[in-house]
């Protein structure tokens, strides 16, 4: 990846003018729990754009500094997607995320401390060792530190890296908001860190309110951000400089303009390190166990009653507290309205947002990706109070969870097929109903008293009005077709058929289970559209065609 050109952010509203335009700009960064699934339209997106540009994976993720939830699974969909896309860089964040029973899909600040640093260098290392590279620790911005910090951020950064050959991302913008926070130092925080460590930059703007700086990537790089840059580039040289923009994504001619702007001032930089400064280790406070610590801070998410509780365990105005419990509660907003959009429409903004807290609090996360979140939806509205007088809407809920299922599910894996679904035409009878299919991933099945697929079409762009009767059977197929998902209504009898053989029954009791419903079900239509629509896509247990 070259140095000397900025990159910037590959995010969805901008995929078109990148297929289209191939914009000039060194690089793109895309953040890694996105793409985790590596199927679908965002997948197909990134695959065309690699060909053009370099990748950068950032993660959000792994929770590096998490005592009890790091998450093995999740380390493991990491190890694969960089297999599949091997990008330029890796990188993650120095921060926690996650208790033992519930992720909190946050970049939660760490406490700085010699029990941290070996917790961190230790998960460090276990990344490097499957991924087989180096990866990149972020410093991050934070709104409260803690009693018992030991060293700054930068010596924590330095130490870590020197005990793990990790490199460093250094987020200019990320000191410019710690030094607004917490009176530190972003000058000596640059001197601390060694000038080979520093494998990449990160530049972004931020939110200025009453109290404190909030990071939002939701700005233009501000003038005491651009100087810091300046600063950066006289100690650690060129490196790889991306600007983030992730909230109120302007067009992206805005983004390659600031783009341009690092590039300027990287070939205006002359040679030169800043003058070291001396940075004095900050005596700890009496220091709980950094378990206990992280659980009074996940508690005190969940329920500001245990903000007294954690009060003492922190440095500076406690009530900062109060932004990362807001984030806990936008992540989970978010993450349902992408996976609900059409029950979003129907039962309005501040009913739904206030739906989701409910939600967030009685079913936690227990994944870091945030679209696993939601699967519990559907029961839990069906028992919601304030829901009552709209039956209909768990069912048209679990459509949408159908929907974003196979919108994220993976593709045909060879290995599960062990005959190709032509073998069908050769089986003898008897062979035939003692067959099972291997039905495509991102196959789901759908049945309702209620018409959910006619809601579920008049919420869509040029969909048609809303059904005049809402009390009307429905079953439904969901599939994702290429690079679109498409809901289809079925027969009764149909579904029965798929339904058994998604359970891994055989052919024979699938067509049986259709007999039971429809009498008259015929089965070679069914069986051609099955295996024309990809939704039959082989054979398994070893079906041989007749010789």
């Amino acid at each position: 990846m070259a140095a000397d050109r900025a990159g910037i952010g590959l995010r969805a509203p901008h995929y078109r003018d990148f297929l289209d335009r191939r914009p000039d700009v060194g690089w793109v960064e895309v953040h890694t729990e996105n793409f985790l699934a590596r199927a679908g339209h965002d997948w197909h997106v990134l695959s065309a754009v690699r060909r053009d540009y370099p990748v950068s994976l950032h993660g959000v993720g792994l929770g590096l500094g998490s005592v009890h939830g790091f998450s093995d699974d999740h380390l493991a969909r990491v190890a694969a997607l960089v297999r599949a896309l091997e990008p330029a860089l890796v990188s993650e964040h120095l921060s926690w995320g996650a208790l033992r029973d519930r992720q909190l899909n946050d970049l939660l600040p760490l406490r700085l401390d010699r029990e941290a640093l070996a917790l961190v260098a230790a998960r460090v290392q276990r990344v490097q060792d499957l991924l087989k590279r180096r990866i990149l620790v972020e410093n991050v911005s934070t709104y409260v530190r803690f009693a018992g910090d030991a060293m700054s951020e930068a010596d924590f950064l330095a130490e870590l890296a020197r005990r793990t050959g990790c490199g460093v991302l250094l987020d200019v913008n990320n000191l410019y908001v710690n030094e607004r926070n917490h009176g530190e130092d972003p000058l000596a925080a640059i001197a601390a860190l060694p000038a080979g460590c520093v494998g990449e930059i990160h530049l972004g703007g931020h939110l200025v309110t009453g109290d404190c700086l909030i990071d939002h990537h939701g700005a233009r790089v501000a003038p005491p951000v651009w100087d810091l840059y300046r600063a950066a580039l006289a100690r650690f040289g060129a490196v790889p400089t991306l600007v983030e923009w992730d909230t109120d994504l302007p067009t992206l001619d805005v983004l390659l303009d600031e783009a341009a702007q690092a590039d300027a001032i990287t070939v205006a930089a002359g040679q030169g390190v800043v003058a070291d400064i001396v940075v004095t280790p900050v005596d700890p406070a009496p220091a709980t166990g950094l378990d206990v610590l992280q659980r009074a801070f996940g508690a005190a998410l969940f329920d500001s009653a245990h903000d007294a509780a954690l009060a003492p365990l922190l440095k500076g105005d406690p009530r900062r507290v109060a932004i990362y419990r807001g984030n806990l509660h936008a992540h989970w907003t978010r993450a349902l309205a992408s996976a609900y959009p059409v029950l979003r429409q129907l039962v309005g903004d501040e009913f739904f947002d206030a739906l989701a807290r409910v939600h967030g609090r009685a079913h936690p996360a227990v994944d870091p990706d945030l679209n696993r979140f939601g699967a519990a939806l559907p029961d839990f509205l069906a028992g919601f109070a304030p829901a009552a007088d709209h039956p209909y809407l768990p069912d048209v809920a679990r459509l949408e969870w159908c929907v974003h299922e196979a919108w994220y599910a993976s593709g045909v894996a060879t290995s599960d097929v062990d005959a190709p679904p032509a073998t069908l035409a050769g089986l003898e009878p008897d062979d035939f109903e003692a067959a099972r299919a291997v039905l495509h991933p991102a196959l789901r099945l759908h049945a309702s008293p209620w018409a959910t697929v006619a809601l579920w079409r008049a919420h869509q762009a040029g969909g048609p009005d809303f059904p005049d009767e809402l009390r009307a059977s429905t079953h439904a197929l969901v599939l994702r077709r290429r690079l679109d998902v498409v809901v289809e209504t079925i027969s009764a009898a149909e579904h029965a058929a798929l339904a058994c053989l998604a359970r891994g029954a055989t052919f024979g009791a699938a067509l049986d289970a259709a007999f039971d419903v429809d009498g008259d079900f015929d089965v070679a239509a069914h069986l051609r559209r099955w295996l024309d629509g990809g939704i039959v896509v082989g054979l398994q247990n070893g079906a041989k065609a007749a010789p």
